[in-house]
Parts: structure tokens; sequence; C-alpha cells
């Protein structure tokens, strides 16, 4: 009996050794790092404390809670969304219009930039980035106020959008988005509107049209993104908004003189095409930096931004050639712009293949919006905002609905719903467009004289002329 019980005290001291080595690691401790003695172990520390609810409206949060890595890529990628106006916008339509309006196509662009920021800064951001309600955001941020850095509390202000980055480099980053929607509207009414005109129409509109529209897509209160508006960088905000705003300045101005009758050559499609790289490179910020992050979402929609561009350019391109007989440089980068805008609301939920169809599809009906549909409006749209941006954001933003992946973004899109989204900015945009270009009108009257519109706006507003 005694063997039989020592026989049994052997086993379980065997197994119990065996699950000890189990569970033991399977490297070495270094011993540096090994733990000390439990003989000398100071007594368990209370546990950690429960992490903070999601923050729900902007808010001071710790220094150290901030992502450096985040942070770094939003302030480059702020850089490059400005660099797409400054000279991006600036060098691409100066070089379409005509040499006795490219000073004051590039001046209405210039200062577009500043009078926007300023507007973003009073009262923008806040409309747009603040809860409210569904349709407009509170007055917390007007002026910036509360965009604080405290250096000895060691606290940081922060948007609840995104919370990773401070509120003051979000802001900034959204900014530089205000300020190219509203210069792409100087696209629409170059060579004849009134440069004061100009900036009294953009000004309310940067406040009335854009700011709120801004707020129903990207603030998760706005009634759009509740409902399930999928618009990752701006296809709806940004160049839907723009296109049927130039669309309704192009009516209400009436065309050029002579347009249609007599040729109007531009003044040198190298400067567009130096301004297309800048745009293309800069997109790389617009489009992955709307990630609000330096992660693999960021990544996958860097590369599908730039296989929808070059497949929107190959598509205008081989369109052109096949209709008209000889493919040009205006062509490829109107068609790589087409491929960029349609991949803006799609960045973030698809995957390059789909990004291959979209840009393709996309490069083919701007093409179509540039031409055949430019013929079918009568509108003088003088460089072709809403048939390239327009036509291109409505083409993004449904097939968004049509291509969105789950495994992408974990969300799926729904194309009656982004349909609604689409009608819903482009009523509410043509709407408030005429309503201000009307407002403007009685304030300060909207196109130049005959007589300052044939000798050109460089001369006529700024006292200005290109050189020989």
């Amino acid at each position: 009996m005694h063997c039989i019980g020592l026989k049994w005290l052997l086993a379980a001291a065997l197994l119990s050794s065996a699950a000890a080595w189990a569970q033991a690691p399977t490297e070495p401790e270094n011993p540096a790092l090994a733990a000390p003695d439990t003989t000398l172990q100071a007594p368990p520390t209370s546990a950690p404390p429960a992490p903070l609810p999601p923050l729900t409206r902007p808010g001071l949060v710790a220094q150290d809670s901030l992502n450096p890595a985040d942070t770094a890529w939003m302030m480059t990628s702020t850089a490059l969304v400005l660099l797409m106006t400054l000279p991006g916008i600036a060098l691409f339509y100066g070089g379409m219009v005509r040499k006795k309006s490219v000073l004051n196509t590039m001046a209405s662009v210039v200062a577009v930039a500043a009078l926007v920021s300023l507007l973003w800064f009073a009262v923008g951001y806040s409309i747009a980035f603040t809860p409210g309600n569904g349709w407009i955001g509170e007055g917390d941020r007007m002026g910036f106020n509360g965009l604080s850095y405290l250096k000895e509390a060691g606290k940081v202000a922060v948007s609840h959008v995104a919370p990773n980055v401070p509120e003051s480099v979000y802001a900034m980053f959204q900014l530089t988005f205000a300020i190219i929607t509203a210069a792409l509207i100087v696209g629409a009414l170059v060579e004849r509107m009134k440069f004061s005109a100009m900036l009294c129409f953009i000004g309310l509109w940067s406040v009335v049209v854009y700011a709120p529209v801004a707020h129903w897509v990207w603030e998760p209160g706005g009634w759009l993104v509740t409902l399930g508006v999928l618009d990752f960088a701006g296809g709806a905000v940004v160049h839907i908004n723009a296109g049927v705003a130039g669309l309704v300045c192009a009516y209400v101005l009436g065309p050029r003189k002579g347009y249609g009758r007599e040729p109007f050559e531009p003044f040198n499609l190298g400067l567009t095409m130096v301004g297309a790289g800048l745009l293309w490179v800069g997109w790389f910020g617009f489009n992955a930096g709307s990630a609000v992050a330096a992660d693999g979402r960021a990544g996958l929609a860097m590369a599908v931004t730039h296989i929808a561009a070059a497949a929107g350019a190959m598509a205008w391109m081989l369109g052109e050639w096949l209709l008209r007989g000889r493919p040009s440089l205006l062509g490829l980068c109107s068609g790589l712009v087409a491929g960029l805008v349609a991949i803006t609301p799609a960045a973030g939920y698809v995957t390059p293949r789909s990004a291959l169809l979209i840009g393709a599809v996309a490069g083919l009906a701007c093409y179509w919006g540039a031409t055949g549909l430019k013929r079918m409006l009568n509108a003088d749209d003088s460089l072709d905002v809403f048939g390239v941006h327009g036509i291109g954001g409505i083409v993004g933003s449904l097939m968004t609905g049509l291509l969105a992946s789950k495994s992408v973004s974990g969300v799926t899109g729904d194309i009656g719903v982004q349909l609604l989204g689409v009608a819903a900015v482009v009523l509410y945009s043509g709407v408030m467009s005429l309503l201000l270009l009307w407002i403007t009108k009685l304030l300060v009257g909207l196109r130049v004289d005959p007589q300052s519109e044939l000798e050109g706006l460089d001369i006529s507003q700024h006292r200005e002329h290109m050189g020989t």
C-alpha cells in the first residue's frame, strides 16, 4: 500500500511539473527583465482606470494621448492640399484662359484662398464641425475659440471627429478643403465677372453653402451621414457642390463675348499641365489625409487615388483619340483630374480594382460632360467646372454606393442613399447659389462692362498685364 501511495505521489508531482513547463515561456527571459523575487515584490497596484468614453464634441485631452505619426501625416496632408490651390488651381486655370485675363484668374484664386481662410477662422469651421443639429453646427468654435494648447497643464484641444490629432491641425486640414472648393468655382466665371462681385459671392457661398454641406456629410450628427451617405474625401461636399455652383454662375452671367463664334485660344497649356501635376500630387493629401491617420487605410486611399487618376487620363485620351482623331495634352490633364474627382468619395471604401473602374468610367463621362453635355446645357462653363467636377463627383458618389467594400471599411454602400445625397447637394447648392448671385448683383453688380471685357480683365480690373 505504501508503494502504491508513493507512485500516486510521484505521478502527481510529474503532472504538476509538466503543467508548469507547458506554461513557461519558450525563450529564456532577459535576466535584466526577469521578475524580482516574490518575497521582495511590492504589493499589487490598483487596476488601471477605465478608458474615457469617446468624445461627442470638441474638448481638451492629455497631450500624450495624441498620436505623433497621425499628427505629422495630417500636417503634411494639409500642406499638400493647400498646394493644390496655391499654385495648382491658379496654374491649371491660368493656362487655359486667354492672355488678357490670366492675371485676373490667378488673382481670383489667391484672393479666394485668403478670404475663405478668414471666414473659416471666423465662422465656417464652427458651422461645419461642431455638433449642433443635423443641419448646422453651433457657434462654440467661432474665431477658433477653444482650439487651445495648454503647455503647463499638458492639455490640448481635439475634435471629436479626429481625437488623435490636435484640433488646430484638423481645423487647418479642413480649411484647405474649403479653400479649394471655392477656388474651383472661379473656372466657371472667368473673363467676365467683376472681381468685387466674385469676392462677394464666394465669401457668402463659403459660409452659407459650403460649411452647412460639410456639416451634413462629415460631422457625425449631420443628417446625410446619419442616413448612411458615404463621402470619404469630398465627392459631394467639394466637387458636386462646386460644379453645381459653377453651372449656376455660368447661366446667370451669360456667355463671354464671342463665345461659340470665335476661337478662344488658351494662354499656355504648359502652365495647365504643371497645375495638373500639382493637383495629382496634392490629391494624395486630399484623399489619404482624409483617413485622419497614418495607417493602412490611408495607404490604400493613396494607391486607389493614383490608379483612378491614371485610368481617367487614359480613358479621356482614348475617347478623344477615337472621336477627334488625335489625343491632346489638355485632354490628358482633364482626364486625370476626372479620375481624381471620381475616386474622392470612394477612396477609403474601395479596392484598387474598383478604383480602376471608377477612374475609367469617370474619364469617359467627364469627356462627355465637357463636350456633348456642355452643348446640350448651352452654358458657357468656361473651364468645365460642372463638366469635370460636377459630373465626376456624381459618377464617383454613385459608384461608391455600388463598389464600397465592407472588408476595406467595415461598411457597405447603398446606391439609393448615395443618390439621395447627390440630389440634396445639387438642389441646395443650386438654389442657394442662385439666391447669393441675386444678392451680389444687388450689392455690387455681377458683370464687367463690354469694353472692359474686350480689353481683358487684367487691365480693366487690376491695371496689370502679362509681359511680352
